[in-house]
């Protein structure tokens, strides 16, 4: 993946236990084709976390790489378990925050804008109001 990636998490689809991330791969005479990548909803290690267009096709629209990213997970998921958690995902200052509740305990996912990395902090909040709020708080620092 180039160094100046800029993963349009407001674009993304959650999709059979998979956030579907697009991204402008390149430019091709004036015209940007798109590709995306996956996070896995369900565990860090589902076959497709983190990866890069499995599918290996690009396309001119937004649309229509999400239209290929659920085509290609139909195609290879036969059965996908749904997590045993509740999970939101919101998209702040270009920044992805997944925030999910086991029971009483919130924590949260971080990716920023450039990078499918998490980096959020290993904190547990006792509502998801308080997860929110510390992350923004955080961000707008």
């Amino acid at each position: 993946m180039s160094t100046a990636v800029k993963f349009l998490y407001e674009r993304s689809l959650v999709y059979r236990g998979y956030l579907i991330i697009p991204f402008p791969y390149s430019t091709l005479a004036g015209v940007v084709v798109y590709s995306y990548c996956l996070l896995s909803l369900v565990t860090n290690q589902a076959p497709f976390h983190r990866a890069e267009n499995p599918a290996a096709l690009y396309e001119e629209t937004i649309e229509s790489i999400l239209e290929i990213a659920k085509t290609h997970l139909d195609q290879e998921l036969k059965e996908v378990q749904p997590p045993d958690y509740c999970q939101q995902h919101y998209v702040y200052r270009h920044n992805l925050i997944i925030i999910s509740a086991i029971g009483n305990k919130v924590f949260y996912d971080h990716y920023p804008p450039d990078r499918l990395n998490n980096i959020a902090a290993p904190k547990i909040f006792t509502s998801e109001q308080d997860c929110i709020a510390w992350v923004k708080q955080g961000l707008d620092r």
